[in-house]
């Protein structure tokens, strides 16, 4: 990775260093990246802490700071930018789209806003009479699953007034979405929340078994639990969810947020092995490669038509600019054969880790990785990283996780795992 330092304004178009005022002088002894961080102290909420870097530009797997310095990206944005940075197609497609049509609210459609439902459907091997819901993230399409859950209401004699989450599930920070979120540092301090959500351990079938009778409206499962630290379940089990709320009258809504749209080396985790169909299944992250926007599928018709109109909307969701984004990172996806390369660079990215002799455990679905150290260093690990030149994630104190571009080569990720015991080493010693 590069060390140098130079002037960030020269990363930049001219038009975009005059309009942030990267580029500008700095007092003495600092760099750019100081200057900028104490405007961003001064000038936006606290909720994310401190920016570990202000980041300039991108190309590929790799981004540079304001001071020049580069990295390897292996977190893509938290498993968003599926393309890479600064992607020809993608940003062709949406330079095009920004200069024919931008945004004109859902009282109208547009090409590829159509578009884009059509193949979500085709690669989703939805059956028919399913159809798609835009919105702008993750969290609002699991919003929007929640509100769909609510109208699988049952009958005033016999309501349907429980739903059922998993321990160690994380979908999102927004009133409804963190009413199904288990960890409780999250919710105790926005309670109360909307009620009736109740969770069982993740991967129990008889927990869940026990658990959902024809008082539940739905069960939110997640394939693979990303924020829990990438964890999956035994074969079978998301068969036996959906066979147990078949027989209940349940919907089955599967949060792949975090593991759709070839992350997995799948379109999506839940057809890995042995396929399984929910009712319901929200979007967000990859889908547009990086330009925010998120989706709920519905599938079938009895799904598809539990919210009716005016029943639920969006300003923004489902936009020409973000759905051409989403329609370019779905035809990379499929015509470089980005799938098939996940599982293969992830297989090897799993394989390299599990020859280190401080990795405890690796959980490798394509290219979303978890892996255990044998001490609770995870923290200073990524902070060690960040100096080596390397982006990751620490979702525990002795868990790494990794969900670089699909686009990263085997070397990218080769040369990481070669780095990874002395980043391992200089943890250590800052952790003494």
């Amino acid at each position: 990775m590069s060390p140098a330092s130079h002037d960030a304004a020269a990363d930049l178009p001219a038009d975009l260093a005059q309009l942030t005022g990267v580029g500008a002088a700095h007092a003495p002894g600092t760099t750019a990246g100081d200057e900028l961080l104490g405007r961003y102290r001064d000038s936006l909420m606290g909720v994310f802490g401190t920016p570990q870097r202000v980041l300039v530009r991108g190309s590929g797997a790799r981004v540079w700071d304001a001071d020049g310095k580069e990295y390897l990206d292996l977190l893509a944005g938290i498993a968003v930018n599926a393309l890479g940075h600064a992607h020809p197609l993608l940003t062709s497609v949406v330079t095009s789209q920004l200069a024919t049509l931008g945004h004109i609210s859902n009282f109208f459609t547009s090409p590829t806003q159509i578009a884009l439902a059509e193949k979500l459907l085709q690669v989703a091997q939805a059956p028919a009479g399913s159809k798609v819901f835009f919105a702008n993230s993750g969290t609002e399409a699991n919003e929007a699953a929640f509100k769909l859950a609510r109208r699988n209401a049952g009958t005033p004699e016999r309501p349907r007034n429980r739903i059922v989450a998993l321990e160690n599930a994380f979908h999102g920070r927004s009133m409804g979405a963190l009413a199904l979120t288990w960890k409780q540092a999250y919710r105790e301090p926005f309670e109360p929340l909307p009620g009736g959500v109740e969770w069982v351990p993740a991967g129990d079938a008889e927990a869940l078994r026990a658990a959902v009778d024809d008082t539940v409206a739905a069960v939110f499962i997640e394939p693979v639990q990303g924020e829990a630290g990438v964890r999956g379940y035994d074969d079978g089990y998301l068969a036996a969810a959906r066979e147990i709320t078949q027989a209940a009258g349940a919907l089955l809504v599967f949060d792949e947020v975090q593991t759709g749209i070839g992350r997995t080396g799948e379109w999506f985790a839940s057809q890995s092995g042995t396929a399984v169909v929910p009712d319901a299944m929200t979007l967000a992250k990859g889908l547009g490669g990086g330009f925010p926007i998120g989706a709920l599928i519905t599938f079938g018709g009895a799904a598809s038509s539990l919210l009716s109109a005016g029943q639920h909307g969006t300003t923004f969701g489902g936009n020409p600019a973000a759905t051409a984004a989403a329609l370019a990172t779905l035809h990379t996806i499929e015509t470089q054969g980005l799938l098939e390369h996940a599982r293969r660079v992830g297989a090897a990215a799993a394989s390299g880790l599990r020859g280190l002799g401080f990795v405890a455990d690796v959980r490798q679905f394509g290219l979303l990785i978890g892996f255990d150290l044998d001490a609770d260093i995870a923290p200073a690990m990524v902070q060690c990283a960040l100096d080596a030149g390397f982006i990751i994630n620490a979702p525990g104190p002795r868990t790494l996780r990794l969900a670089p571009p699909l686009i990263i080569t085997q070397e990218q990720i080769a040369a990481f795992v070669a780095a990874l015991p002395g980043i391992y080493d200089a943890a250590q010693k800052e952790t003494a």
